[in-house]
């Protein structure tokens, strides 16, 4: 088979890394083309996938617009040169119009309800659209549910085991409590009108965890030169095992804070998106993993509650084996719908 995969954030690269390698040692043929986002190019560039990179991420709605465009535009012409048997993406803005204009098939993984154009660009045009079973929306045509999360693609203990090197490289000792904040750039086409933290708030939550630990930040976009100081230094394919040693992870992103939910590590993500995804109203109500809240003030004062708590860390540790006894190996899901795909296309 000759598989195209379109990757557009760094979760995208984790999420496929592993049903790829999985893929190609049984002969099938992958192209990737990729997004310019964040960290993405450098996790391809690690993890050694050739990838051909369509757009770079635009600012704004006008500017998300022309690459929206242009990057049709090249997928169109990558897709007639590859010719491949079925087009795969998490998200499947860009890949579901070209590919039914092409008449090639596709599968779409999503676990984001608030995309808005996903209504118009996405749902109408892929071939099957696959979600974790606690996804709000019930779609049309072929929806397939699944009994797991995105993250659990590369963080399923089947494809991750925490490296405590990790600790040196940070400067901790396995003692030392530290904290690890995202912040996000708010650019993505889901993310037009949301909010997340303010820079006041930013400057809030950094001073009263900095006198109870270590506190790192890990940022999409622009960190002011004020925060420079506590930003993580680390490379992005380590980050897992950063999240997984943290006492604490707390931050505007939705990706991370799952992360960190996932391997264990008592985790706060604060949006305005915050109640309206399935995934996160599982992860709290559930499972009690990742604490979501649209309010900044009450984010700080849980997050200061944990890290008070000296049982939290215990606690997850245990909420996440609840997890995992209910859930699939993601992975081997992704490659089993790929490898069979043509009894999910109509």
């Amino acid at each position: 088979m000759r598989i195209l995969v379109d990757m557009g954030h760094p979760g995208h690269v984790h999420f496929f890394r592993h049903a790829l390698r999985e893929l190609e040692s049984k002969g099938n043929e992958i192209l990737i083309c990729a997004r310019d986002k964040d960290v993405t190019l450098g996790l391809l560039d690690h993890y050694q996938f050739p990838y051909i990179t369509l757009s770079k991420m635009a600012q704004g709605t006008l500017g998300l617009s022309r690459e929206f465009i242009r990057r049709e535009w090249k997928l169109m012409r990558l897709i007639r040169s590859f010719d491949p048997h079925i087009i795969t993406a998490i998200g499947g803005l860009f890949i579901a119009p070209v590919a039914r204009l092409m008449n090639t098939p596709s599968i779409v993984f999503t676990d984001t309800e608030k995309v808005p154009l996903d209504t118009y660009l996405t749902y109408p045009f892929a071939n099957a659209i696959a979600t974790p079973d606690c996804f709000l929306k019930n779609l049309k045509g072929r929806h397939l549910r699944y009994a797991g999360l995105h993250e659990l693609a590369y963080l399923h203990p089947n494809h991750f085991a925490p490296d405590p090197n990790v600790l040196t490289e940070l400067g901790v000792t396995a003692k030392e409590r530290f904290f690890i904040l995202r912040f996000v750039a708010w650019q993505a086409t889901h993310d037009i009108g949301q909010h997340g933290f303010s820079l006041a708030f930013k400057k809030k939550l950094i001073e009263k965890l900095a006198v109870r630990g270590r506190v790192f930040i890990s940022s999409e976009g622009h960190l002011p030169s004020a925060f420079d100081s506590y930003r993580l230094r680390l490379p992005p394919h380590k980050i897992h095992h950063a999240l997984h040693y943290a006492s604490l992870v707390i931050g505007e992103g939705a990706t991370m804070a799952t992360e960190a939910g996932i391997l264990g590590t008592p985790s706060i993500y604060t949006s305005s998106l915050a109640l309206n995804l399935g995934n996160f109203i599982e992860l709290m109500n559930r499972y009690g993993l990742v604490l979501s809240f649209p309010d900044q003030e009450q984010a700080l004062s849980t997050a200061l509650a944990l890290v008070t708590d000296g049982t939290a860390k215990d606690k997850w540790k245990q909420r996440r084996e609840n997890l995992l006894a209910e859930k699939i190996d993601v992975t081997a899901y992704v490659v089993d719908l790929l490898e069979n795909y043509t009894g999910f296309i109509h």
